[in-house]
């Protein structure tokens, strides 16, 4: 007689939990049932595309790094390549807000490496000394990270090497772009560990991102051609998580709507997962695994194991609000012939930074029109984030004025509020995970995923879900991930 089918529930619907659930279901003929939980009825998480009208707006995330395989590869396994679009050549570039004007940022500079010292020498952003002293970045000597010296925050890491005015102006706001946290609290090992590689590696991020260019070739040496490798498709990242979705269930997997109570481990090893399910009442499941696709601060209130619960309310996060504003183009004076904008907290504005929304990729504005997306809070400025949304839209139109020149009221309005859902790798985040993962050890047939642990792209996100599925199947014994 065959055993029992085993089962598997997958807690979260966002990227890494769809994607968890495609792995476990694509375990062959032994793997076991998937029973996915979410406690909305829409699956993506922070990942959303609304779109009418002409509009194709993006609620949070509005493409990935295509040089990571595995957004692409997902993309493929849904059959949506041919909907893949790149970055427009002419907005393969990046703003800087400095002294009232938009100045691009320099030539060959990626986040932290300066690799073209042309690009350093012609740049307004800086004045002489600040030039002199990113120059004098190939000179400066390395520090040993380790247990003697321990983590190092990007402030420091990018002021001992680049300099404090190169930092305040250049580092600081496109690491706001990215992370939304706090730079002095956010651990290079972490969240920049190939600066950190560079560093030991090279001696110096200069001659580190100059020997990457040369390898790469001369198409890479162009300022734009790295903004070529962000990819999103032509009906929206929301179509990732929705093409997912329909694919698990024709693939059989059993989905629950509701709020996950409590996970805790049985004295026979099986896992029971409490329920508050969308249409009343409670219910429990018992199941042989679990993947917790949930944030970490989530995740900390319902799993019953308390030393990883506390590790994982440990993980701090940051919230943010996104408000997008369409206008004929004939209301903003700007050229817009950018990606966006990042902004610097010395400016003393108030927005994180400005996506040319329209001007990166074809079909999110109507003709005549364009549409911008306005961030607002992170870890430095939260209040922000809580303001409500007549004084948020009011606050960027104000931000749009002065900054691309936008006049009149806009056309179309979307507030996306994101309260608490940017993880943030603080010191000594490898040293938490680590402590983690050797809970986890003592928990077989747990496994946790999402952008809490070792990366906020998307690519890393799918990869999380990938491992947490294949630590599950491989606790059940005798099940493998298909390759």
């Amino acid at each position: 007689m065959a055993p029992p089918q085993r089962i598997v529930a997958v807690v979260g619907g966002g990227m890494a939990g769809l994607v968890a659930a495609e792995t476990l279901l694509d375990a062959g003929r032994n793997g076991p049932r998937v029973v996915l939980v979410e406690r909305t009825p829409r699956y993506g998480g922070v990942v959303e595309t609304l779109s009418g009208d002409g509009w194709l707006i993006e609620r949070s995330a509005d493409n990935f790094l295509a040089a990571r395989p595995e957004g692409m590869a997902l993309v493929e396994r849904l059959g949506l390549s041919g909907e893949l679009i790149a970055v427009e050549e002419k907005a393969r570039r990046a703003l800087v807000c400095c002294r009232g004007q938009t100045l691009p940022v320099p030539s060959g500079f990626r986040l932290l490496a300066p690799g073209e010292p042309e690009g350093i020498r012609a740049t307004d952003i800086l004045s002489p000394e600040g030039k002199a002293r990113v120059l004098a970045e190939r000179g400066v000597a390395p520090l040993g990270i380790g247990p003697a010296t321990g983590d190092e925050s990007l402030e420091s890491f990018a002021i001992r090497r680049l300099g404090r005015e190169a930092f305040d102006r250049l580092v600081q706001p496109l690491v706001a772009g990215i992370w939304t946290a706090d730079p002095a609290k956010l651990s290079m090992a972490a969240a920049c560990p190939e600066f950190l590689r560079m560093e030991q590696e090279h001696g110096s991020l200069s001659v580190a991102e100059e020997d990457r260019l040369r390898r790469m070739g001369a198409t890479h040496r162009a300022e734009g051609a790295r903004y070529g490798q962000f990819v999103t498709l032509a009906s929206g990242m929301g179509t990732i998580p929705a093409r997912l979705a329909e694919s698990l269930r024709r693939a059989g997997v059993d989905e629950r709507e509701g709020a996950v109570s409590s996970i805790a481990r049985e004295a026979d090893g099986r896992w029971r997962i409490g329920m508050r399910l969308a249409r009343g009442g409670e219910e429990s499941m018992l199941a042989d695994g679990v993947v917790v696709a949930l944030p970490a601060t989530v995740a900390a209130r319902v799993v019953a194991d308390a030393p990883l619960a506390a590790e994982l309310a440990g993980i701090e996060y940051a919230g943010s609000v996104v408000v997008v504003m369409g206008y004929a183009r004939g209301q903003v004076a700007h050229p817009l012939s950018a990606a966006g904008l990042v902004v610097p907290r010395i400016e003393g504005h108030h927005a994180l930074a400005v996506s040319f929304a329209s001007s990166k990729f074809p079909g999110r504005a109507p003709a005549g029109h364009v549409l911008l997306r306005v961030f607002f809070g992170g870890a430095l400025d939260p209040e922000r984030a809580s303001l409500d949304d007549d004084r948020l839209v009011a606050l960027a139109r104000e931000e749009l004025a002065t900054l691309v020149g936008a006049e009149g009221p806009p056309r179309l309005v979307e507030v996306a509020r994101w309260p608490g859902a940017m993880p943030q790798y603080h010191l000594g985040h490898l040293d938490r995970l680590a402590r983690i993962e050797a809970r986890l050890g003592a928990l077989p047939g747990l496994a946790l995923a999402g952008a809490a642990y070792e990366g906020v792209g998307i690519p890393q996100v799918i990869a999380s879900g990938q491992a947490a599925a294949a630590r599950v199947l491989e606790s059940l014994g005798g099940v493998s991930a298909a390759g």
